[in-house]
Formats: structure tokens, sequence, C-alpha cells
């Protein structure tokens, strides 16, 4: 078993506007994209249950074959800027997607 960051290059996290954050998951090997992707590692049930939110709450979720990403949007719980909001820019909300656990491939993959 490892982590998500065993299989991406790019795990980042930036605004999509101020009420909503956006989460790329970028692979730099096609083996490992399509191991994730094939196999429904991640969806937006892990989206939902890693930031503890309604499934109402992911605005975008999609496999993007042509950059072997993954992108996520949900909701800010705090508009960017607004009283109470720690990350202005929505730069550092990616790091609870770094403890994901992702089994490894059987033996013949």
């Amino acid at each position: 078993m490892g982590t998500i960051t065993d299989y991406v290059s790019v795990l980042r996290s930036k605004n999509a506007n101020p009420y909503e954050i956006t989460i790329d998951l970028i692979f730099e090997e096609w083996d490992d994209y399509h191991y994730v992707t094939d196999n429904e590692l991640i969806t937006e049930e892990t989206i939902t249950e890693t930031y503890d939110i309604p499934l109402d709450e992911v605005t975008v979720f999609v496999y993007y074959d042509p950059a072997k990403a993954i992108k996520a949007t949900i909701k800010r719980p705090i508009h960017s800027g607004g009283i109470g909001d720690s990350d202005i820019y929505g730069a550092q909300q990616y790091a609870p997607l770094l403890d994901l656990e992702i089994p490894d491939p059987p033996a013949n993959e």
C-alpha cells in the first residue's frame, strides 16, 4: 500500500474563483494514471470522504486524459478573503490528499 504521492508528479490546489477551489492530480506515467483511473481509485466519493463534504459540494470531477490528470473542484467553506479564511489563494488545500492510500497494483499489471 502506498499513497497518492507515489503515483502523481503534481498535486496542487488553487482558487477556481472566490467560492471554489480546484485540485489537480497530475501523473507523469501513463501506467500510473490508467491504474488509478481505470480502477476508480479516486472518485468524487474519495474527494467527499477526504474533505468531509457532501457530494453536492463537488462541482467538477473529471479524468482528463490529455493531461494525465484528475481534476476536482469543490466549494470553499469560507470564500477567499472572507473572515476566517486561512488560505486566500487556496494553495494549501491539497494537503488532505497527501496521505490518500492507493493499493499496490497486482503483480501482473
